[in-house]
């Protein structure tokens, strides 16, 4: 399966590119176990942030940034076969979890939860 990894990226960071940086962390360290199990993991940051950087965005929620970061999240939930949600308070995600629910997308909160592909 291709699997979106949602959860914080921005919420509760009060713009602060470290605090950022590490919720990147976050994500990034599900994808692995992921990997493991035999699906391909994606991380809609993964895409959005050279997008950014190539759009000329200055700052965190500029006009660019507004354009991309959600946007690409949500086309790439055209593609995936299911979400898994780690923990944390973001309305982006959980709007991720919502527009995958709608889809019939599969959601995953726990990694014991999810199948090895056979």
């Amino acid at each position: 399966m291709l699997i979106l990894i949602a959860g914080p990226y921005r919420s509760g960071t009060n713009d602060d590119r470290e605090l950022m940086r590490q919720n990147l962390a976050n994500l990034e360290a599900v994808s692995l176990p992921l990997f493991r199990l035999g699906h391909t993991p994606m991380i809609g940051e993964w895409v959005a942030l050279p997008l950014l950087n190539l759009a000329g965005s200055a700052k965190v929620g500029d006009a660019a940034y507004e354009e991309i970061l959600y946007p690409v999240a949500h086309r790439l939930l055209l593609k995936c076969d299911a979400v898994f949600r780690i923990e944390g308070a973001s309305n982006g995600a959980d709007e991720d979890v919502r527009i995958a629910k709608e889809r019939g997308l599969k959601i995953y909160y726990r990694l014991e939860d999810v199948p090895h592909a056979e």
